[in-house]
Order: structure tokens, then C-alpha cells, then sequence
């Protein structure tokens, strides 16, 4: 029963570091990189699709991507998709069969700012992280009258070292994150 709760609970935390990876890569650095796009949907008719099932994406240079849709009546869709998309700062062109997005050089102002999103995502991955903890710890507690105390105390142990080394992964995805947005 413990070793049922403390898998679940290291499977739920490598799930929120996978996806505080996710939403780190969807933060714009300096160079274009199709990721931006992950999030980005489009009201394709009448519902939100993601632009990845719409087109694809390819960066022929550092800072431009290309986004040649499969459906071409998508096209103003897709252009005023991309637009509206906070925190991108790209302005599209339409030539009449694909989109070109230019990203424009980033400030060391905008870096900094980037910085502190990716910071803010990161605090609450590790909330997420502590959320999962709390509630594996929740369970262990409702074990407590089945299995002995000591049994308990040892598997509260290994639940905080889970949570410490999932911490530590978002911490060094942070940092890898902040290096790639200050570099030049």
C-alpha cells in the first residue's frame, strides 16, 4: 500500500516536471524555435485547434519560422492566431499560401522579463510538486491505523526526498531556461 502511494506520487511529480519543461519551452529566447507555437490556438471552424494539427512549422533561419498550413482557407485563422498570442511579439506576414514570422531581437529589458515569467512558471511547478506531496502525505496518514508508525515516518521520509530531487529538476530546467534568455 505504501509502495502504491509513494509510485503514484513519483509518477504524478515526473508528469508536473515534464510539464514545467513543456511550459519553459514555450517562453520566446532569442532564437526562433517552433515550441512558441505549442500553445497557440486557432479558431479553426468555430472551435480552438492547435496550430500544430494545422500546419507545419520550420525555421529556415534563426529567427524566422515558417508556417505553411495544411488547409489554406486556415490561412487568416492562423495569422491572427499567431498575432493575438501573448508574450510573442512576432508580426506575420501573409504571402497567400504560408505565414512567415520574423521574431524581433529581444531587449535585455524584454530578457529580464522573460526571466521573471520563466521564474513565475517555475514557482508554480513547484507548487504543483508540493501539492502532490501534500496529498500522498494525506493518504499515508489514512494508512496509519493498517501499518505501524515507524513504517509511515520511513515512507514520509522517501516521499520528502522524492519531492526534493523533483524540486531540484525544475530548479535546473529553470536555470538552464534563464541562462538560454540572458544569452546574447
Amino acid at each position: 500500500m505504501i509502495t502504491d502511494v509513494l509510485a503514484d506520487a513519483a509518477t504524478r511529480m515526473d508528469r508536473a516536471v515534464e510539464a514545467a519543461k513543456d511550459d519553459f519551452s514555450t517562453v520566446r529566447t532569442g532564437r526562433a524555435n517552433p515550441q512558441l507555437f505549442q500553445k497557440v490556438l486557432v479558431d479553426y471552424y468555430g472551435s480552438p485547434t492547435p496550430l500544430a494539427q494545422l500546419a507545419s512549422l520550420n525555421t529556415p533561419e534563426a529567427r524566422t519560422i515558417v508556417v505553411t498550413p495544411y488547409d489554406k482557407s486556415a490561412l487568416k485563422a492562423i495569422e491572427q492566431a499567431i498575432r493575438d498570442m501573448p508574450n510573442l511579439g512576432a508580426n506575420p506576414t501573409n504571402d497567400g499560401n504560408l505565414i512567415r514570422v520574423t521574431m524581433p531581437e529581444l531587449t535585455a529589458e524584454r530578457r529580464k522579463e522573460f526571466v521573471k515569467l520563466v521564474r513565475s512558471k517555475g514557482e508554480d511547478a513547484k507548487v504543483h510538486v508540493r501539492g502532490i506531496r501534500r496529498k500522498a502525505k494525506d493518504d499515508l496518514d489514512a494508512l496509519k491505523s493498517d501499518i505501524g508508525e515507524d513504517e509511515i515516518a520511513r515512507a514520509e521520509k522517501e516521499l520528502d526526498a522524492l519531492t526534493r530531487t523533483h524540486v531540484d529538476l525544475i530548479d535546473e530546467a529553470l536555470k538552464r531556461k534563464e541562462v538560454e534568455l540572458l544569452e546574447v
